[in-house]
């Protein structure tokens, strides 16, 4: 079987995939420093004000300089997608299909540059950037391959009982206009990528609002759009701060529905802010995660320390779907532990793009300054550091944000950090006296997006049926919370983690993309 690259293979990947990411860095190198644009009604546009992009593996180091863009930017980029969408709603979703999916084969043949670009302006390591530039093309064909499916659904429903007259009964699912897209920094490109591309597909417009760490492979991206001949004013790209250029595209009343995916505060205050508009406008939304695993005294414990280690620390704690809390039976407890220490010693932390790193810095000063936080508040609450907990500061960690995985036990069970995402390599480790006092203390959260288990496969019938998160993984080595891909597992979070009940790259996500019409038509006979 040819190797399929998801992030539950990228862990013994064909050599092929090293050689090529190699020659691409080399590459990327000669780009660093270069200005990019925005790009509104298909024109680059350029603003007074710039800032530049910094790497968080070497803050000398200048990615590029980008723009920084104003509420009047906002302005025109909407008005830009406005114009645009009669023209690209339109179109016939098989065009649009087809439009799409070169735009798939555009990011498969840059999927290397794109990766090498996401070691040092995210500091993934570069299976995990790889992983994401993939996954970007990956979306894009689920939401098209899912057009397909439903003949761009628009399905025949039942015929009135008339007499004398023939009734034609359609139910069609229609774009709502111009859609807004407000991607995070820990999947710039996959987060950006998806949600656009289900957009585009359904014949909305798009303005892409991406994370202001991590401006870089959202325009990379946007360049795949622009190249496969998308037209212009469908896609808009813009850069700048929340504040100001953010604000004024969440408070326009031409923004017909948004994609966010970012952390609960900031969600929930564009979620209250989208509702002043004159009508319920609908919003997506992933607003993070405080994922759990349960570890029974019948678990694989070689299985479950490989995939709570990898969800725990991978891209440094930093994703959504980070493992941050492990209970564990009593009986297994002991073992467990001091596997898991052990693996997570040996952890190698460094340049992410090098081959044999795992973990690469946090993305930026601030997630610095509260992994140090984090960590003395729980020394100052009597907690144990079983291993980390230090910031890296010498020779090659000098000018960077590298963080130590760490592990906390003995962690008080009122201690505020339960309960809050700290998006962090920081995980807790408590032993239970039962499976059902782990399920409980699992389910004592506001969030419910991912959560994973270890044990017997009659356990995990009832790890699935009592769960409270939207993501549920049992026995997986390859990530305990972690590691959804298109059309294998979907990703969307219940309670405090999401708003629609939907799933990106699942069965029921395209359709929150569009709004329902029914179309009846009567012919005398």
């Amino acid at each position: 079987m040819a190797f399929e690259l998801t992030y539950a293979t990228m862990f013994n990947p064909p050599e092929e995939l090293h050689t090529k990411f190699e020659a691409a860095f080399t590459g990327f190198q000669a780009t660093l420093g270069k200005e990019y644009p925005m790009l509104i009604g298909g024109r680059e546009r350029y603003s007074q004000e710039k800032f530049e992009l910094r790497s968080p593996v070497n803050t000398d180091v200048v990615l590029g300089v980008f723009q920084k863009g104003t509420a009047p930017d906002a302005q025109d980029a909407i008005a830009a997608a406005k114009a645009a969408f009669p023209m690209w709603s339109k179109t016939s979703w098989q065009k649009r299909v087809a439009l799409l999916r070169k735009a798939a084969e555009l990011i498969d043949e840059r999927v290397y540059q794109i990766a090498a670009a996401m070691t040092y302006e995210v500091g993934k390591n570069r299976m995990e950037a790889l992983g994401d530039a993939a996954e970007t093309a990956a979306l894009i064909r689920y939401a098209c391959s899912q057009m397909e499916a439903n003949n761009g659904f628009i399905k025949p429903m039942g015929k009135d009982p008339l007499s004398g007259y023939d009734a034609t009964n359609i139910s069609i699912l229609r774009p709502y206009g111009v859609w807004l897209v407000i991607s995070p920094f820990n999947f710039p490109c996959a987060l950006t990528g998806g949600p656009a591309g289900t957009a585009l597909v359904t014949g909305n417009t798009l303005v892409i609002k991406p994370a202001t760490a991590t401006p870089w492979s959202p325009w990379l991206l946007t360049e795949c759009f622009r190249d496969a001949g998308i037209p212009d004013g469908v896609v808009n790209f813009v850069t700048g701060p929340g504040s100001t250029l953010g604000n004024a595209l969440t408070r326009s009343e031409d923004v017909d529905g948004i994609t966010f995916t970012g952390s609960y505060d900031v969600g929930m205050d564009i979620y209250r802010t989208f509702a002043q508009g004159k009508y319920v406008r609908p919003i997506i939304m992933e607003m993070g995660g405080k994922n759990p695993a349960i570890v029974s005294r019948h678990a694989d414990i070689e299985q479950a320390v490989m995939g709570l280690y990898r969800s725990a620390f991978g891209l440094q704690g930093q994703k959504c779907s980070a493992g941050s809390r492990i209970y564990v039976e009593a009986p297994v407890y002991d073992e467990l532990v001091e596997k898991l220490v052990e693996k997570t010693k040996a952890t190698i932390l460094g340049e992410p793009a090098r081959r044999e790193v795992f973990m690469g810095p946090v993305i930026n000063r601030s997630a610095y300054m509260d992994f140090q936080k984090f960590v003395g508040d729980l020394l100052e609450d009597d907690a144990n550091i079983l291993t980390g907990g230090n910031v890296l500061t010498d020779g090659e960690f000098a000018k960077g944000y590298f963080c130590a995985p760490t592990i906390a036990a003995n962690v008080k069970r009122d201690h505020y950090l339960w309960k809050h995402e700290m998006f962090l390599p920081i995980t807790f480790i408590e032993k239970v006296e039962s499976l059902q006092e782990a399920m409980d203390l699992a389910n004592d959260v506001d969030y419910g997006l991912t959560a994973g288990f270890y044990g017997t496969e009659e356990e995990a019938q009832w790890f699935f049926e009592n769960i409270e998160a939207g993501v549920t993984y049992a026995n997986r080595p390859q990530g305990a919370t972690t590691g959804a891909w298109p059309g294998y597992q979907g990703f969307g979070g219940w309670k405090a983690s999401g708003s629609s009940g939907k799933q990106a790259g699942a069965l029921n996500y395209v359709q929150l993309y569009m709004h329902e019409q029914s179309r009846t038509l009567i012919r005398r006979v």
